[in-house]
Parts: C-alpha cells; sequence; structure tokens
C-alpha cells in the first residue's frame, strides 16, 4: 500500500530587502513520502529567495518532467524553473531548454560538491542557469525548525538570510557556484 503525502501549513513572511520583496504567503506543502525534512526546508527556503506573486510550488518528487517550484509567465511560458538536489546533465539541459531561467538548489555537503565536480564544465554552456549551494550544516540546523504547521520568517539582505520559527533562528549563506548570464 502506498504512503500518503503529509501535508504542512506554512505561513511564509518574506522580507527581501535585496529585491524589495514583502510578502506574506500561505502555503499548504505536501511532502513526498520519500522527501526529509531537510528537503522540505530547502524548498520552501528557494520559495522565498524566489518569491513572486506567479510562484508555485508544483507536484515536485511525485512529477518527473516538473521542477519543485516554478514561475510562469502570464502568458503561460515558463520564467523560472527551481530545481533541488542533484539533477543530472541530462535534467540540467532539458530544463534550460524549457524555462528562461533555471536555479539549481544543491544541498547536501561532500555529496553536492562531488556533483558540482562532476558537472560543472559541462554546465558553463547554459547561460540561464544559477546554482546556489546550501552548506550541510545550515541545511540540518533548517530541518530541525520543520513542523506540520508552520509561521516561517525569512529576512534576506545583502545575499544573507535569516530563517526563524518561533524562538529559533538560522543563519543561511547561500554559495553561488554558477550565476546566470
Amino acid at each position: 500500500m502506498a504512503q500518503n503525502a503529509t501535508i504542512y501549513k506554512v505561513e511564509l513572511t518574506v522580507s527581501d530587502m535585496d529585491r524589495h520583496y514583502y510578502e506574506t504567503h500561505k502555503l499548504t506543502v505536501a511532502k513526498h513520502p520519500s522527501e526529509t525534512e531537510e528537503r522540505l526546508m530547502v524548498r520552501l527556503l528557494a520559495f522565498a529567495l524566489n518569491a513572486n506573486e506567479r510562484l508555485e510550488m508544483t507536484k515536485g518528487l511525485s512529477t518527473d518532467d516538473e521542477p519543485d517550484i516554478w514561475q510562469k509567465s502570464l502568458s503561460g511560458e515558463l520564467d523560472v524553473w527551481v530545481a533541488l538536489g542533484l539533477p543530472s546533465e541530462k535534467v540540467l539541459r532539458q530544463s534550460c531548454g524549457k524555462a528562461q531561467r533555471v536555479i539549481v538548489y544543491p544541498y547536501g555537503g561532500r555529496t553536492a560538491e562531488m556533483w558540482w565536480d562532476k558537472i560543472k564544465n559541462s554546465a558553463t554552456r547554459f547561460d540561464n542557469l544559477q546554482v546556489i549551494n546550501f552548506s550541510e550544516a545550515e541545511t540540518d540546523e533548517l530541518k530541525r525548525m520543520a513542523n506540520r504547521t508552520m509561521k516561517l520568517q525569512i529576512n534576506i539582505q545583502d545575499g544573507d538570510v535569516m530563517v526563524s520559527v518561533g524562538e529559533s533562528i538560522v543563519y543561511v549563506t547561500p554559495q553561488e557556484w554558477k550565476s546566470a548570464a
């Protein structure tokens, strides 16, 4: 028997001083049975870093041909494709062909570093690809904040990120491994 997704209710308040974006998003997020709480929190962080009124969570892990998060234009084209983890070169190529901007957020410490060492030379050809890593220590702290009902506050200033839930605060410094042209 297939295990069901776990539903998380998240009130995500984003204060992004770098982009002058200040908004609260009420999200109902389905955590796939194979998804870890660390990945769920990275997904919410990625959402906040790209927050926009048209940004949406997708079916994620349960669908192979969709990113974790996307933003479509008013006419339906894919403006932003956000993927988490360590996609193959084939998936990167397909993603970069489908969307104007592709952002990959690897995480997992040494595993992510090994993935990047393997893929970075071929990734240089994708002008619309941006790769931003999160440290293992920071994502490990984020997963401890996960709760089925969360009021998550994310403040972004000068590229640094402060994530808070209640009294718990985690500081995240995204590391840009590749910038889009």
